[in-house]
């Protein structure tokens, strides 16, 4: 029996917690076949790299797991031999539909998805491509999907140069028949920018195209049933809300698939000496995919010397995983500037200039960092932490020193030239994850006035 004639096997990107196969790097389908396992000499390693060699036009090869770590995996390494046989993959995707797999796209003309349902107002002339206008209290369902499959790719766009807007409409998903949101976030924070600001950046996951357009790339895998709502919470009409959902249907998932989540928190002001939760009650097993990080600070030293911390399985005092610093953890060193990477990037470092152009006063900062490549596994429970801890040099913060306007980490030492002290700031997350449901009961989404206080345009500051 020729391999095209047998039954369909589960596409490679569809096993458990499928998040780190979405978009079109080549680099994803490098981390999902080393994953597997591949012995270093074996005619499936030479198809990897064949394959590379014919979609990012250049020869190069990566380090792959022993001949025994694939004979461990000896199932899934079969079903993608398998699967690589029938078919050639782009993006983690095949180029040919396994049977019974179909693409659809929900719009506010074809809000259904329905086959040739697409662009039929005003005799397809582009008679209804927004939502006109999208309300104060309005709540709009972008997609409602019954049946298996995956979102793929969500593009949204309201006018832009409105923080509140960005801030107060509110995205929700609910996955196979819940009753709570597995996301739960503000529109702009969702897509990689903090304090309802839009710039231009892309990554390999979120992008904002000329800081106009909000795009995302995360897979969002359900069993039986799919529903995506946006909420206007902000007290104002938005004159458009155009949109765009696209997704597969009849995808061939696993009986136990990991589940897309996404959670925004605020606390202003953090307190001195705790650390900022970015995500607590996960339980189940699953994947960490990455967060966005906001800071508007409240002193005008650096912000940025907490440590990332994650707890995994049982940890208590201390976490398994603990970074260096913020901006290390941002892929940056030595401070933190505008940068976008793939994988990592700050999209956002924007000084009051009311404070001069030396203070960090009151700057607004936004970070993100995607966990495609270094996955953070949970077997069990999660927690997420970011410490609250500036830095200063000696000479620069002496005045507050001896005035004991700033608590230090640690007495000084003679000579000492920097130094740690605890500090304050209004510090934002939404956290980005891959869990089985059942989804945990987030905390209390915070009220407009807390998600928004402090966002307002200033003076001295040009919108995009």
């Amino acid at each position: 029996m020729h391999l095209s004639d047998k039954k369909p096997v589960p596409a490679i990107h569809d096993r458990s917690f499928p998040g780190f196969v979405t978009a079109n790097a080549n680099v994803y389908d490098i981390c999902f076949c080393c994953h597997l396992g591949a012995g270093r000499n074996s005619l499936w390693r030479k198809r990897i790299y064949r394959l590379l060699y014919s979609k990012s036009g250049q020869s190069w090869s990566a380090p792959v797991p022993s001949q025994k770590a694939a004979n461990d995996r000896k199932q899934p390494v079969r079903r993608m031999r398998a699967n690589m046989e029938m078919n050639t993959y782009v993006g983690g995707l095949p180029i040919l539909p396994p049977s019974g797999m179909v693409s659809r796209a929900y719009t506010a003309e074809n809000p259904n998805g329905a086959p040739g349902g697409g662009g039929a107002a005003n005799g397809g002339r582009k008679g209804s491509p927004a939502i006109v206008p999208f309300t104060d209290g309005q709540t709009v369902t972008l997609a409602e999907i019954e049946g298996a499959g995956c979102i793929r790719h969500i593009w949204i766009t309201t006018p832009p140069g409105n923080p509140l807007h960005d801030r107060s409409l509110i995205l929700r998903c609910y996955w196979d028949g819940q009753e709570l949101p597995a996301v739960e976030c503000p529109l702009g924070d969702f897509f990689g920018i903090a304090h309802g600001r839009r710039r231009p950046y892309a990554s390999a996951l979120t992008a904002m195209p000329e800081g106009r357009g909000l795009d995302c790339y995360f897979t969002m895998p359900f069993r039986t049933h799919a529903r995506i709502t946006l909420e206007n919470d902000s007290g104002s009409d938005v004159s458009h809300l155009f949109y765009q959902v696209d997704a597969t249907l009849g995808d061939p998932l696993e009986d136990e698939t990991g589940c897309f989540h996404a959670q925004f928190r605020r606390q202003n002001p953090t307190a001195k000496k705790q650390d900022f939760v970015l995500l607590d009650g996960v339980t189940g097993r699953g994947r960490f995919l990455g967060c966005m990080i906001g800071v508007r600070t409240l002193d005008d030293h650096w912000w940025g010397e907490g440590e990332m911390k994650f707890y995994l399985d049982g940890d208590t005092d201390l976490p398994t995983i603990c970074g260096t610093g913020a901006e290390d953890y941002a892929g940056s060193a030595w401070g933190l500037g505008v940068h976008h990477t793939p994988y990592h990037g700050c999209t956002l470092y924007e000084q009051n200039r009311l404070h001069g152009m030396k203070s960090d006063k009151d700057a607004l900062i936004s970070f993100y960092r995607w966990h495609v490549l270094d996955p953070v596994y949970f077997h069990r429970e999660l927690r997420v932490e970011l410490q609250q801890m500036g830095g200063a040099f000696v000479s620069e913060a002496k005045q507050a020193i001896d005035a004991e306007e700033m608590e230090l980490t640690a007495p000084l030492t003679p000579g000492q030239e920097f130094t740690l002290f605890e500090r304050q700031d209004d510090v934002c997350s939404t956290v980005f994850w891959y869990q089985t449901l059942p989804s945990p009961e987030f905390p209390e989404l915070p009220d407009r006035e807390a998600r928004s206080s402090g966002l307002e345009l200033r003076s001295t500051e040009r919108e995009v």
